[in-house]
């Protein structure tokens, strides 16, 4: 396989990856979340935030006050002749309360605006996660499972991150940095002010250009460990097949050619970071030593005194320390807001199918099931449906064959509202489904799939998951409906059994048999089967082929199926070619028509 091949992706993901967002864009998403941080009708959250910015203040006025008290000690102490020692105890004291101080309110402001930062993350998160399971079926299949993970992952942490540095770092500095110039102008001279001004400034622009530059290093480190991780996922969750087809190589290539890239790009990132310590320390020995050098002129004229060289000298020390740390965190902030970016993004992602305004719960008088002249395609060039008609009478049983791709599974997918039909209406009960609640819906309809995925946890999780609020007791019962409980009662940890990734752990037949009991459990107004026996043996598919009689009996039933086996039983079947109908009738009707 060519290289490149290996790591194509879908046009729509690689846009994705190279987004960049500019200053415009930032603030946008600096918008979206400022919302979670002083929500509405949240007066504890609010208080605390006016707390917190508050203790913030009080810590950077504390911080801008022990260079003063340097400068009154030192004053004392090279003055001529004997000095009071009580006075330089007062002085020292001071020294010692604003210091108490200044670690005392950043720890308050800590504690205070603690809540309102997880609070903020956890709403953005499950937003994020309750709008992602609100997305149609569509958005799902056109996705990968490792990048959406990634992206939720990613903008949870960057929320972090912009909350304690943005927040915490940066705002803080810029305050002290104000703070001081206007010490510094109102007790010596407005040179020193411009002059401490000017250094910072070129020291930030300095910093902000370089490390922009820097930027599309970290952004192509980002695509290479997104589309790494994505392989290695979809690979772990696809170990069989892997394994199958003897692969294990390949699939190592795969990822070692994203790891390689991501090398590269990591390489190009940390040796340009030398550039960055280089320059920046240059600006800080230039702007220091010219400001020092105003001070010991001043010194020798008489303007100030000893105290208030070392005064100058401390406030430019106490400036410089946190702004050493500035492109680290002007970078990770660039970063974490293109992280919560693509995370809001996903907010921004339109639901294919909503409720109506309006849309009232399904009321289920009898499950009775009409499709009405349904047209449906997946996209341009895929009709599936073509006219489709079919009523499924209250309490009966109706089976569909047909060819693969003749829109068997489609009809399913139609009636749980995974998509919306292009025309037409499907009904039930005479209310069409486009104007009841979605939850009701699905909650009126029991479905065996014929792929049975299980969550990686218990037994007793899976079969429950079918109606959590359940009883053990009806969780037994489901399972000896299914035929599974004797086999899981066998087991050393019975119930409590892991099932493993995607019910790895199981084999078919038992995974089959756990999704039959986890529909029954449900109690639906209306079963879907969709080849639901297909991986049982035929001695167990005739113990639990009665149990889906029993359990099914005056419920309306949808029977989708290969082998004629399962439909022996049904009121009617149904022959679909190409998105239509093309036979009709009972199972001997059929036979003798050489139509089944």
């Amino acid at each position: 396989m060519p290289t490149r091949a290996i790591v194509a992706m879908p046009p729509r993901q690689a846009r994705e990856m190279n987004y960049q967002p500019n200053v415009k864009a930032d603030w946008s998403t600096v918008r979206t979340l400022l919302p979670y941080l002083w929500p509405v009708g949240a007066v504890g959250i609010r208080s605390r935030v006016v707390a917190a910015i508050g203790c913030l203040t009080l810590a950077k006025l504390a911080t801008v006050m022990v260079p003063v008290f340097y400068k009154e000690a030192v004053d004392l102490i090279s003055a001529e002749g004997p000095f009071a020692v009580t006075a330089l105890v007062g002085i020292l004291a001071g020294y010692g309360i604003v210091r108490v101080a200044q670690q005392g309110f950043a720890e308050l402001r800590e504690f205070f605006f603690a809540r309102v930062g997880q609070r903020a993350i956890r709403s953005v998160a499950l937003k994020t996660f309750r709008h992602l399971h609100a997305l149609s079926l569509r958005f799902h299949l056109d996705r990968q499972t490792g990048g959406l993970s990634r992206a939720i992952e990613r903008g949870v942490k960057g929320i972090e991150f912009l909350l304690n540095f943005m927040l915490f770092s940066i705002i803080p500095t810029l305050l002290e940095i104000i703070m001081v110039c206007g010490i510094l102008w109102a007790v010596f001279d407005v040179c020193y002010a411009l002059l401490t001004l000017a250094t910072v400034s070129i020291y930030i622009v300095f910093t902000f250009g370089i490390t922009e530059w820097r930027l599309k290093f970290r952004r192509r480190m980002n695509e290479m460990d997104a589309i790494a991780n994505t392989r290695a996922i979809d690979s772990l969750l696809n170990y069989e097949t892997v394994k199958y087809f003897n692969n294990e190589e390949h699939e190592a290539n795969r990822f070692d050619h994203s790891m390689r890239r991501y090398e590269d790009a990591a390489v190009l990132n940390k040796t340009s970071l030398a550039l960055v310590n280089i320059g920046q320390g240059l600006i800080i020995a230039i702007g220091l030593t010219a400001i020092m050098a105003m001070a010991g002129f001043d010194i020798q004229a008489g303007a100030i005194t000893v105290g208030a060289f070392v005064m100058v000298n401390t406030y430019m020390m106490q400036l410089f320390i946190p702004l050493g740390f500035l492109g680290f965190v002007y970078r990770e902030i660039k970063q974490s807001l293109t992280d919560m970016e693509a995370m809001f993004r996903l907010l921004d992602e339109q639901q294919e199918v909503c409720d109506e305004a309006d849309a009232s719960d399904l009321i289920i008088r009898g499950g009775a099931i009409a499709f009405k002249d349904v047209w449906f395609s997946y996209g341009p060039g895929r009709e599936i449906l073509k006219g489709f008609d079919l009523e499924v009478s209250a309490g009966k049983t109706v089976a569909i064959v047909g060819p693969s791709g003749s829109g068997k599974s489609t009809l399913v997918r139609l009636m749980f509202r995974f998509y919306d039909v292009s025309s037409g209406r499907i009904e039930i009960d005479g209310q069409d489904i486009r104007n009841v609640t979605q939850r009701s819906l699905r909650r009126a309809i029991g479905i065996v799939p014929q792929d049975t995925v299980l969550f990686n946890d218990t037994i007793y999780y899976n079969i429950a998951y079918g109606r959590p609020n359940a009883s053990p007791a009806e969780v037994e019962e489901a399972a000896s409906l299914a035929r599974i409980h004797d086999f899981v009662t066998d087991l050393p940890e019975t119930y409590q059994t892991p099932v493993g990734e995607r019910g790895l752990k199981l084999s078919g037949g038992e995974k089959q048999r756990m999704a039959i009991a986890r529909a029954i459990l449900k109690k639906p107004s209306i079963f879907i089967f969709d080849e639901a026996t297909s991986a049982l043996d035929s001695h167990t598919e005739k113990a639990i082929h009665r149990s889906l009689l029993e359990v099914s009996a005056g419920r309306s039933t949808l029977v989708i199926a290969h082998r004629l086996s399962t439909i022996v039983d049904a009121d009617e079947i149904i022959v679909m070619k190409d998105g239509v109908i093309a036979e009709r009738g009972r199972h001997q009707e059929l036979l003798a028509r050489g139509e089944i």
